[in-house]
């Protein structure tokens, strides 16, 4: 989130323990889209390590603020070391609010105040008046900080416990989905999260293996329950869709990316943009007709991207991820 990583196409299931690349997806886009206005006030809604928030920080200048938001406090930490080795810069991360200290020298004065916050970007409009922000920038998904460590649970390629929790002290757990939702409702969350067609088959041969405990578990149990049937099948794990729809459940992140796109119009200014990076077609069929509806029946956003952008195939070489990547963007009006 924030970031992008060498991960699957997907945006979900390898793990391995590879590096992160620390270069986020659609960079160069992204930040010319945005066109950050010097002095204004700017919401990087998944901060992740601070990639976008850097160089969004870079054009706002002294005058500016910028406010990152992050489910996951490990990545809030990340960022705040990177973001906030200046003078005046100050951080909320799990909801304490401090000064922070420089601990090097820094040649750049000219830097905004930055705020970090431990929230989902469901509760972007949290604190913030009406028609208060130039800009909102989401990078939707998961990260490598996520999938590379086992103990998280994201990935179906290391032995880890059944999290997935993007919020380690959010309730639900891919665990207790997993071993306890009914067969009909778990081929459902499957189906619906993961555009799996073997859902039901999935669902059953999960129901009849219980208790299930691992990653690595799961993982066989759907992979004998849905063996490739051709080519096109074999190209991806077959466990990659079911993980993403655990995933996705686990951590509410459609409920969520609809509760951002409901309240961003309402704190942008006009001529504010909202720019989204997303990672599957559930994601970026949600954002496209949250953006149509805003321009076409709402009145309340001008379209800056027709059809989605993608990454070059230079980008795509270099980082996997990016593979998969969709930027829309929209100015409010």
């Amino acid at each position: 989130m924030g970031e992008g990583f060498t991960d699957t196409p997907q945006g979900v299931g390898h793990g391995g323990g590879r590096e992160a690349s620390h270069v986020p997806v659609l960079l160069k886009e992204a930040i010319d889209f945005l066109a950050v206005r010097r002095g204004g006030t700017y919401i990087d809604a998944t901060v992740g390590l601070g990639g976008h928030s850097y160089e969004i920080a870079k054009r706002l200048g002294a005058p500016g603020h910028l406010i990152g938001l992050d489910k996951d406090p490990a990545a809030l930490e990340i960022a705040r070391k990177r973001l906030t080795p200046v003078v005046g810069v100050r951080s909320s991360v799990l909801g304490e609010t401090k000064d922070q200290e420089p601990k090097t020298h820094d040649p750049r004065p000219d830097w905004p105040e930055i705020t970090l916050l431990h929230r989902s970007f469901a509760e972007i409009a949290k604190g913030q008046k009406r028609s208060s922000v130039d800009g909102i920038l989401a990078d939707i998904g998961v990260s490598s900080l996520q999938l590379d460590n086992a103990a998280r649970g994201f990935s179906f390629q290391a032995e880890g416990p059944l999290d997935m929790r993007m919020d380690p002290h959010s309730e639900r757990t891919a665990e207790q989905v997993v071993n306890h939702v009914d067969e009909r409702q778990l081929a459902d969350v499957i189906y619906e999260f993961g555009e799996e067609r073997r859902s039901r088959r999935i669902a059953r041969a999960i129901c009849r293996s219980r208790p299930i405990r691992s990653t690595a578990h799961l993982a066989d149990v759907i992979s004998a329950a849905a063996r490739p049937m051709n080519q096109a099948e074999r190209r991806i794990h077959p466990a990659t869709r079911t993980f993403q729809a655990l995933r996705i459940f686990v951590n509410r992140e459609l409920d969520d990316l609809k509760a951002l796109l409901d309240a961003a119009p309402q704190i942008l200014k006009p001529g504010g943009r909202i720019i989204v990076i997303s990672f599957h077609s559930l994601e970026d069929r949600i954002v496209k007709d949250a953006f149509r509806d805003g321009a076409m029946k709402d009145m309340y956003y001008r379209i800056l991207t027709k059809k989605p952008v993608v990454a070059s195939e230079e980008e795509s070489d270099r980082n996997p991820r990016a593979r998969s990547a969709k930027l829309r963007a929209a100015e409010r009006v």
